[in-house]
């Protein structure tokens, strides 16, 4: 594996140095492919999921990256040794007796992400064509903890946002089940896009230990933090968790 002492982080134009991918999960939406391969190689007109989002991160000058692996982990280390990390500055976190989910799985991984301010975090099954820079410069200009990537699209799921595109709660788009973090009136529903800008000041603030959510998280620290959310409505954005998915993702991404 490469190095990755401090004189090897590269600080880019545009100020993000770092990414985390997050490629543990079990992929049981993808059944019966993920159940002899991970999710994060699952191919898209015959390349991996894992290495488009490596090289849609390249292009924006972010190559210090850590991936975390549990389901089929020594394929997605063998295919990174095989590909010689693509170039880039990359470290494995290694979610050995079980996968953490979000939260878990950034805290693991905070050694690596708390010298960057700030980081990029993307979910491996998601692609995208959002413009990395416009977010950061929005994360910039308001300074909150976190920024979550948002759409107006239709969802199962979504955070609700106030009139200042605060996080303010989350709701069950199927069952209607909501949990409000601060009250507002006429909360925005818009779907979350599983890509964060985030401030490594988040890892003093988290208490919650072991397997957790980074929307529970988002919710508690909403109550006294600014979370807020970009709306790239009008990108494409394809959560490759499906294989009908598959198939809508190979007609944007060749």
């Amino acid at each position: 594996m490469m190095s990755n002492t401090r004189e090897d982080f590269i600080q880019t134009e545009n100020g993000l140095t770092a990414a985390m991918i997050f490629a543990a999960g079990l992929g049981t939406r993808l059944k019966p492919w993920t159940d002899h391969r991970p999710k994060a190689l699952a191919l898209v007109n015959g390349k991996p999921l894992l290495q488009r989002n490596i090289e849609y991160l390249q292009r924006f000058g972010i190559v210090n990256l850590v991936i975390n692996v549990h389901h089929f982990a020594g394929q997605v280390i063998d295919f990174l040794k095989r590909h010689h990390y693509f170039n880039c500055n990359i470290t494995v976190s290694h979610e050995k007796e079980e996968p953490l989910e979000t939260g878990g799985g950034l805290k693991k991984a905070a050694w690596f992400l708390r010298q960057h301010n700030p980081f990029f975090v993307i979910n491996a099954d998601i692609l995208t064509n959002l413009d990395i820079n416009t977010m950061l410069q929005f994360h910039r200009r308001h300074k909150p903890l976190v920024t979550l990537a948002v759409t107006n699209r239709k969802a199962s799921r979504s955070f609700l946002f106030n009139n200042h595109d605060q996080l303010c709660g989350w709701r069950n788009n199927v069952s209607g089940q909501e949990r409000i973090s601060i009250p507002a009136a006429g909360n925005i529903s818009k779907a979350f896009s599983g890509i964060h800008i985030i401030d490594p000041a988040i890892f003093e603030l988290i208490t919650e230990e072991g397997k957790f959510s980074l929307v529970d998280l988002y919710l508690r620290l909403s109550q006294h933090h600014s979370i807020m959310g970009y709306d790239h409505s009008g990108d494409v954005l394809i959560d490759v968790g499906k294989p009908e998915a598959i198939e809508q993702a190979e007609r944007y991404f060749h």
